[in-house]
């Protein structure tokens, strides 16, 4: 069996539509600059306010991805 190692990252991202929108753009961004990402994790799932008003979604991921 081969032996690996993984680095977790925690990122945030922000939707003015939706979490499922927030996570996207979080992993989207760690796209750019990580190679071989294995797993998202949805870690906390909040909610930006305004004069009483939801404004934004906010999704925070913890990101798995192998060590070359």
């Amino acid at each position: 069996m081969d032996k690996s190692v993984y680095k977790i990252v925690e990122v945030v991202g922000f939707s003015e539509t939706s979490w499922e929108d927030a996570a996207k753009v979080a992993v989207s961004a760690v796209d750019r600059s990580i190679r071989d990402m294995r797993i998202a994790e949805v870690v906390k799932m909040d909610m930006r306010l305004e004069d009483n008003r939801i404004v934004g979604y906010r999704t925070k991921l913890k990101v798995s991805f192998k060590l070359e």
